[in-house]
């Protein structure tokens, strides 16, 4: 976008665009509540609450036509209401241009259009997945012809190494169809173990009655012969047919991805009942059997009958593990691969297939270990052969952004994203980890990595420019020099043109939800194509607030968003909240719009009654390194927590204001981050809301909390530290817990069983709210009210008055 493009420019083409919007047809934009049609924002909790159809959808799955001249997406038009689905919606990419809603019939019938997928050498023909079926697009004429129609879904699809061909699986098994004759073969018949075995000939006592049974009858003799003939007639038929693959015992297929060779494939086979990726699996937890899994009551439903919802089982419960092998299709033969340095079971906790080589000649595997403080990127060679192309360690645990970035280069080499340095940044390497070269590198993270079609350059979305926004960048295969593509300060997420002239950008910045625009390829020349919010949304200046580094204890500068009084023309009240954001690791605290939007709004009602309010990205928070990230490792509620401690003393010194008189609240992982607060540093808070709230990590699941806390049965200090359960007895100050009783993340047990413990301990200042039909992210625009109404009413009656006035 044009430097010039101020955000008044934006707005003003904003209300352009919706006055054309508001003479469409579209049925769905008659759905808005008369406080959406309103000519000025009732700024009150319920309006607030009614979320979307204030600050619209996000145009999302964004896609071009092959042609270049259509953008399709994911939308639902400003003023829908808060319930209303989204659908497919178009727009050409050209000034002027109006959304429009196609009919699912359309949706289909372009489908293979829109579908990214795998280009033949020459760039004529690309091989696409659309709805399960395959289908081949030309890239000149865009004809497209169907490989396959059925309902069984066909995936991993590629050419063959002759390109005369189309690889692909279904239910199980490898297919390939002749693009000339258009005959589909069978490559696989992989089975379910373990294989049928022929009964054997009994021993002993029973062996000596079988033998005599032989020696004295003709009949028992003539029925052995002809068992004998009906084996042999088997193995004749079986040997003209496939060779049948029989999976070990008690294991499951994962994935089965064949070589364009066709030769070869690598399977990924799965053994145990775990919950997720990475995370350990002691002895103990496999001795304990099959993962049990909460059953969650849901007391609100038609029948009138309570049901139960399928959960997920709690962390170091029995869990998966997988492992790798080397299917030879000829023969049949399996042969375990051992993609983990000096791993004798060959088992690890995830293995994921990444890619083949174009040729075949190799594939690339990412593996990790049961305790994930190893990942070890590795390619296959034909022959089966392994090589560790990275091995990397992480004493906390193997993580980052960009996880997902990694293939293989026209050249040979192969690409992926490490934290080798402290920050995700991109590298090349020979196939056996030779000649390692960083693409990238720098105090800042690439966030994703695409590799264009013509595999000469990668599309890359970074903070390099700052942490608090994000960039779109062209840079060769090789590294070197970066193309910012992307203008305007905030957030973008582009996706380029087909013939790479243009792009199609989400862009959004603190104060204005993200829009679609379409732009050339050097960010000139920016057109808006959606809008999004309501007439009443826009009609309310919505403050940028603005960012600030509050000095930590450990000499650290943490970042956070501050809402000042004064921003929104109020006198400030002497009292202050901090919004605890959830998730651990995510990034709030940036120049562009947050996934917070209601409390993004609900921070600004609270600064405009008074209070200064603060968004931290405390340690932990996604964005600023693999040292911020691991900060919590064995302690949650540690070092994390002493950064909104720091920060109240913080607030203490810059506004004066007392910590008795400044409240927290969060949901999730800031739900639980207020209960360690109020129950472990009640002299730097005077009162806190805790919505859906993680009281005890050891009921928890496994994917998360087994990579930041190991696991309960092995690491109880880890366990005990980190878990509020263990520490309400410090509640002092007034507590309000809220949680949806359908929760099938942080279960509503979690809650139960703290406020059992509070009774037990005879607290009187705390109260539960519980929200029948609500999971873990709340829809209903009434829950959402009365959650956030409690909250600024806790924070009124007691931080919100002098100390005298409680």
């Amino acid at each position: 976008m044009r430097p010039s493009l101020s955000s008044a420019a934006f707005r003003n083409a904003a209300l352009s665009v919706c006055a054309a919007l508001a003479v469409t047809s579209d049925a769905q934009a008659q759905q808005a509540s008369p406080a959406v049609n309103a000519t000025s924002f009732d700024f009150t909790i319920a309006n607030i609450m009614r979320g979307p159809e204030h600050y619209g959808r996000e145009p999302q799955n964004v896609r071009w036509h092959a042609n270049g001249q259509w953008l399709y997406f994911q939308w639902a038009p400003a003023g829908s209401a808060w319930n209303a689905p989204t659908a497919t919606y178009r727009v050409r990419a050209a000034a002027g241009a109006l959304p429009e809603r196609v009919s699912e019939a359309h949706a289909d019938s372009v489908a293979p259009l829109l579908a990214d997928g795998v280009l033949n050498r020459a760039g004529t023909q690309r091989l696409v997945n659309s709805g399960g079926d395959l289908f081949l697009v030309g890239q000149r004429d865009l004809r497209v012809r169907a490989l396959t129609r059925t309902v069984a879904v066909e995936s991993n699809a590629r050419f063959t190494a002759d390109e005369q061909g189309v690889l692909f699986v279904q239910g199980g098994n490898a297919y390939r169809v002749d693009l000339v004759s258009g005959a589909v073969e069978q490559l696989t018949d992989i089975r379910s173990g373990p294989a049928p075995r022929d009964a054997e000939r009994a021993t002993g006592m029973r062996g000596a009655l079988e033998r005599q049974q032989r020696q004295l009858l003709d009949v028992i003799r003539d029925q052995d012969l002809q068992d004998s003939l009906q084996r042999v007639s088997r193995d004749a038929q079986r040997a003209l047919r496939l060779p049948v693959v029989y999976l070990p015992a008690g294991e499951r297929l994962v994935s089965l991805n064949v070589s364009p060779s066709a030769r070869t494939a690598v399977v990924i086979t799965a053994s145990g009942g775990g919950f997720g990726g990475g995370g350990a699996a002691g002895g103990a937890a496999a001795s304990a059997g099959q993962a049990r899994a909460t059953q969650v009551p849901n007391y609100v439903t038609g029948s009138g009958y309570t049901e139960e919802i399928p959960s997920r089982p709690k962390v170091g419960d029995a869990t998966g593990r997988s492992r790798a092998w080397r299917l030879v299709l000829a023969t049949g033969a399996l042969q375990p691969l051992w993609v983990i340095n000096g791993d004798s079971t060959r088992m690890s906790s995830q293995v994921r297939f990444v890619d083949w080589a174009t040729d075949g000649s190799a594939a690339m595997l990412a593996a990790f270990t049961p305790d994930n403080k190893w990942r070890y990127l590795s390619t296959v060679g034909d022959t089966g052969r392994v090589r560790i192309v990275e091995a990397l360690n992480d004493t906390a645990w193997v993580g980052g952004p960009c996880g997902g970035c990694m293939g293989f280069l026209p050249s040979g080499q192969v690409y992926f994203a490490s934290e080798a340095s402290g920050y995700a940044h991109l590298y090349r390497a020979d196939r056996d980890g030779a000649n390692k070269t960083a693409l990238t590198s720098g105090n800042w993270e690439v966030e994703r990595a695409e590799l264009s079609a013509d595999g000469k350059t990668f599309l890359l979305h970074t903070s390099e420019e700052s942490p608090f926004v994000r960039h779109a960048y062209r840079m060769p295969v090789a590294g070197g020099a970066r193309t910012k593509l992307t203008r305007e300060h905030g957030g973008h997420s582009i996706v380029l043109s087909p013939d790479g002239k243009r792009f199609a950008d989400v862009y959004s910045a603190s104060n204005l939800p993200p829009e679609l625009y379409v732009m050339a390829a050097d960010g000139s020349g920016a057109t808006r194509l959606t809008t999004s919010t309501s007439v009443a949304f826009r009609s309310r200046n919505w403050i940028k607030p603005a960012i600030v580094r509050i000095p930590a204890s450990d000499g650290i500068e943490v970042p956070a968003r501050i809402y000042r009084p004064e921003d929104l023309g109020a006198q400030p009240n002497g009292a202050a909240v901090i919004f605890v954001h959830g998730a651990g690791y995510l990034h709030n605290v940036h120049d562009f719009w947050s996934s917070y939007a209601r409390e993004y709004m609900f921070n600004q009602l609270l600064a405009s009654r008074g209070y200064v309010v603060l968004d931290i990205d405390y340690r932990a928070s996604a964005g600023y390194g693999r040292d911020w990230r691991t900060a919590i490792y064995r302690w949650m509620g540690g070092r994390d927590l002493q950064d909104h401690v720091d920060a109240s003393a913080w607030l203490g010194r810059t506004y004066n204001i007392d910590p008795e008189r400044i409240g927290l609240y969060g949901g999730s992982y800031g739900g639980f981050m207020t209960l360690m607060a109020l129950f472990t540093a009640p002299k730097s808070f005077g009162a806190g809301a805790a919505l859906r709230s993680v009281t005890d990590w050891a009921h928890y699941n496994q994917g998360y909390t087994s990579n930041i806390l190991n696991l309960p049965q092995t690491d109880t200090l880890a366990y005990r530290r980190s878990s509020p359960m263990f520490f309400a007895e410090g509640l002092e100050d007034p507590l309000l817990m809220a949680h949806g009783m359908v929760d099938t993340n942080v279960h509503f047990q979690d809650i139960v069983r703290l406020s059992q413990r509070l009774i037990e301990l005879g607290k009187t200042n705390w109260e539960l709210a519980v929200y029948p039909v609500e999971d873990h992210g709340f829809t209903r625009p009434d829950s959402w009210t009365d959650e956030y109404r409690r909250i600024f009413e806790l924070f009124e009656r007691t931080i919100g008055q002098p100390r005298g006035g409680r």
